[in-house]
Order: structure tokens, then C-alpha cells, then sequence
């Protein structure tokens, strides 16, 4: 079984930081694009920042300039560095893998449980 699991959320204040990571569980030959997505109060899933496989990334305009994505291939995990935080990237944050491979079969479109970040005073 293949599972995404992300940690590293919690409350923190305007201007602050916050380091997540998602890391992916059980066999696993490969994983392609890997992103992180956010939904807020009231509001639709949105994408934050992908990368893909071989490093490169993409980020939303709302946090270009103060959101990091990284990856770290050897243990199938992707982190997102999240500096001078603002109260309206309070959300609950997804992370995202496309296409999972196994020695048994390709999952695709795989989600993790999410991670509640509140930016607040």
C-alpha cells in the first residue's frame, strides 16, 4: 500500500516560517511530478508549487519569492519551505504525487490527509 503522509504544520505568526514534508511509504520503484496544494477557509484546492522528477518547479504567483519546493528522490520526499508567511496562506495543505510506481502497477492521482497552517497573531 501507498501512502503519502505530510507533517510540519501548525500556527505561526504573520511573517514567520514554516517547513512541511511529505514523505511517501511503502514499495515504491519511482514517483514523477510531485506538488503541494492548499485549500482555504471557504475556498477551492489551489495549486502551490510542483516539482517534477527531475527537479524543476513551478510555483503560484501568490507565493513566488517566499515558498521553496524541494525534493529529495533517495527517500521519496518532497519539502516545502514557506517564509514570511501571511495570514491568507492559512490553509490546509496537500501534497500531491501523480503517478506512483510499483513493481506491480502504476497509482495514479495520489493524495495525502493534510496539514492545517494557520498564520495568525
Amino acid at each position: 500500500q501507498v501512502q503519502l503522509v505530510e507533517s510540519g504544520g501548525g500556527l505561526v505568526q504573520p511573517g514567520g516560517s514554516l517547513r512541511l514534508s511529505c514523505a511517501a511509504s511503502g514499495i515504491i520503484k519511482s514517483i514523477q511530478n510531485m506538488a503541494w496544494y492548499r485549500q482555504g477557509p471557504g475556498k477551492e484546492r489551489e495549486l502551490v508549487a510542483v516539482i517534477t522528477n527531475n527537479g524543476g518547479t513551478v510555483y503560484a504567483d501568490s507565493v513566488k519569492g517566499r515558498f521553496t519546493i524541494s525534493r529529495d528522490n533517495a527517500n521519496k520526499a518532497i519539502l516545502l519551505q514557506m517564509n514570511s508567511l501571511k495570514p491568507e496562506d492559512t490553509a490546509v495543505y496537500y501534497c500531491h504525487a501523480d503517478r506512483i510506481e510499483t513493481p506491480w502497477e502504476a497509482i495514479y492521482d495520489n493524495w495525502g490527509q493534510g496539514t492545517q497552517v494557520t498564520v495568525s497573531s
